[in-house]
């Protein structure tokens, strides 16, 4: 069955049997597409930048906490459709409505909050930019290489120079990636479906019962959330440190810590991905650090604090580093052979690039079936020039150039002139492996840039120039790749590629200044903030910033023993890798992913617990009826996120007014309370 289509068989042209079921393209075939300033309107705007704040509440407490972040484009899809909807209707009662709601306007809907909210993954607060920070310095032991403490107007100065150049780089290959190779965009398209079922008269019913239950679960999570605060009035205290299994295992980090988002997190990612990070955790607290603690005083010196990294901490980190660079490294070549191969076989079977704009051949498009035909030339109706494409990329990399040394001074100008050379090329790879797989490898990308600028600068400064690389080139390539997801989804929904652009600038805008200010209230609001064993520690800066070390300082920087167990790690994320591929899709899907199995190593399974939870959930409602898990799951898994996310709102209001909890509930051993018992008798 064509992915293009809801009917079986090819079809030619329309269906005229009332028997056949008719095509998308056909349901729609009444309704007047919109043209593109049409599709663009004030209250999609308004909307978007309400699910903006949003949306980049939940993407930044998820990067501050664990790093794992799903796919949010059905929630925003779901949501933007619901609250455009309602305005709608009540604009439609009382005779006021001059333009009905469209799929065309629910897509620019979804590109501009999708848009917005990745910037709060991109901008790196919780990675490479808040690696920058004194604060992740000294865990780091890493004060002798300088430091970037974090304020709002630099931040916000350095996201609107490197974020748009990836939107301009890609621009011109838009005919290309989507019509002429028919890149599957497998997220893109999934959105577009969706966009598609909810505008007919059966999918608008069945969205309205989707958006009922997530707002059940949304009031459920946000209560839940509010419950929770009123217990955490100290250290350790709340249900956020209930030892489930024991006093223990709690000092392990394994314990069901009550998080309505990572239940709702494991409810959407796939079964192997919540399997792989459990895996991970128990290979790591269960098993390695118990045994590399015992070699306390021979690895390590027994008396250094447990934050040091030449002590287990180290150990913690390097091997995570190590698992994560072999996943991405074997990925990255993976894809980019798949991405040269199937140039390769598009360039031999058209004996030659297809040029960008250029129309499709009449001989081509008679074969085609009725939906494309209507999508291709919707899709190349509203051409964007190359000449705007080039000119807005050779600006803003000159503006770009200029701006960066001068607010990171050990990045000179022709580290980022190569940057900017090489990256046009890197953002073609990394959108075209993107429609083949669904695998964005931006973080990679980034960490490329760590290894060889820090090598080029040196000791002197390296450091944060290696982040700041990272920065520039995880902007470029993400930004880039989620254009063209967007232009699949506009493709298969008539959105004008204008609309699509022009959406897609206008949420990167937003983001620039969203995200900033949402990173601001929650390092302002809490004092312990990016701190190892506190609310929102941020593990990955630390990750970061020991990349840069690692690429500047070289092997000096491991404790003893340690890159052996680094080389081991590194070459086993490649073997698993390898072994996955090679058994095919049937077996490979029960292979753990080194990735995945890689992130509690250095911040605990507690959370992997929680998304097993979402797991098993998910699996009972499926095996009772899978028909209804299908259609609701997403819609839950989107309100139990979406509550608890937004809760962090209020509660960094709260925190920053200086209002406490008023009970601090906690766990101690029997021993513990038996010298606390001791205590108070004396």
């Amino acid at each position: 069955m064509d992915e293009d289509r809801v009917e079986n068989g090819e079809g030619e042209g329309k269906k005229e049997s009332k028997g056949e079921e008719r095509s998308v393209e056909e349901i729609f075939e009444s309704q007047e597409v919109p043209s593109w300033r049409n599709q663009l309107t004030v209250r999609a705007f308004v909307v978007s930048f309400v699910l903006s704040i949003m949306f980049s509440f939940i993407v930044m407490k998820l990067n501050l906490t664990t790093g794992i972040i799903p796919s949010l484009n059905v929630s925003a899809g779901l949501l933007g459709f619901f609250f455009v909807k309602t305005w709608t209707k009540m604009l439609q009662k009382s005779a006021l409505l001059k333009q009905p709601f469209t799929r065309q306007e629910n897509t620019v809907i979804q590109t501009c909050v999708v848009a917005s909210s990745g910037i709060a993954f991109s901008g790196g607060f919780g990675s490479y930019l808040f690696g920058m920070s004194e604060r992740i310095a000294k865990q780091s032991e890493d004060n002798g290489d300088g430091f970037k403490n974090p304020s709002l107007g630099w931040i916000i100065g350095f996201l609107f120079v490197v974020s748009f150049l990836g939107l301009f780089s890609v621009l011109p290959l838009r005919k290309i990636m989507v019509i002429d190779f028919k890149l599957t965009y497998p997220s893109g398209t999934a959105t577009a479906h969706l966009i598609n079922s909810f505008h007919t008269p059966q999918g608008a019913k069945l969205a309205k019962k989707q958006v009922k239950a997530l707002g059940k679960f949304f009031s459920f999570s946000f209560l839940w959330g509010f419950f929770q605060w009123f217990f955490t009035a100290g250290d350790d205290c709340g249900f956020v440190n209930f030892p489930t299994f024991g006093i223990k295992a709690y000092k392990n980090k394994f314990y069901f810590d009550f998080s309505a988002t990572y239940v709702g997190v494991g409810m959407i990612c796939p079964y192997i991905i919540n399997i792989s990070v459990l895996l991970g955790g128990i290979l790591s607290w269960g098993l390695m650090w118990p045994l590399i603690e015992e070699r306390k005083g021979d690895w390590y010196p027994a008396g250094l604090p447990a934050s040091n990294m030449h002590g287990l901490q180290g150990y913690k980190v390097f091997i995570a580093i190590a698992m994560i660079l072999g996943d991405g490294l074997y990925n990255f070549f993976k894809v980019f052979s798949r991405t040269l191969t199937g140039l390769f076989h598009q360039v031999r079977g058209n004996q030659a690039l297809p040029v960008a704009n250029q129309p499709v051949n009449p001989d081509v498009s008679k074969r085609l079936s009725y939906d494309d035909q209507r999508r291709t030339q919707i899709f190349l109706e509203d051409q964007i020039p190359m000449w705007f494409s080039v000119a807005g990329y050779v600006t803003i990399a000159v503006i770009s150039t200029i701006v960066l040394p001068h607010l990171f001074q050990d990045l000179k100008w022709y580290h980022i002139l190569v940057i900017y050379i090489f990256a046009p090329v890197l953002a073609f790879c990394n959108a075209y492996g993107c429609g083949l797989t669904d695998w964005s490898l931006a973080s990679t990308y980034g960490k490329l840039a760590i290894f060889t600028i820090g090598a080029w600068v040196g000791s002197q400064g390296g450091v944060l120039a290696g982040l700041a690389a990272c920065g520039v080139m995880m902007n470029i390539v993400s930004t880039a790749s989620d254009l063209m997801q967007d232009f699949k989804t506009g493709y298969l929904t008539l959105a004008s590629p204008r609309s699509m652009f022009i959406s897609q600038v206008i949420g990167t805008t937003m983001g620039c200044i969203i995200s900033p200010c949402v990173f601001w209230l929650f390092y302002k609001a809490f004092d312990d903030f990016g701190m190892p064993d506190s609310q929102y520690p941020a593990p990955f800066a630390v990750v970061y910033r020991n990349m840069a070390i690692l690429g500047v300082q070289g092997f000096s920087a491991l404790p003893k023993n340690c890159l052996s167990l680094c080389y081991g790690f590194f070459a086993a994320a490649i073997l698993i890798n390898f072994s996955k591929d090679m058994m095919g899709k049937k077996w490979g899907s029960f292979v753990p992913l080194p990735m995945a199995m890689a992130i509690p190593f250095y911040i605990g399974p507690y959370f992997a617990i929680d998304m097993c939870v979402g797991s098993l959930i998910l699996f009972i409602w499926e095996k009772l009826n899978k028909t209804k898990a299908d259609a609701f799951a997403p819609a839950v898994a989107s309100g139990l996120i979406c509550g608890d996310g937004i809760w962090t709102l209020p509660s960094s209001i709260l925190a920053l007014a200086g209002v406490k909890p008023p009970i601090c509930m906690k766990f101690l051993s029997r021993a513990t309370n038996a010298k606390v018992d001791t205590f108070l008798g004396s």
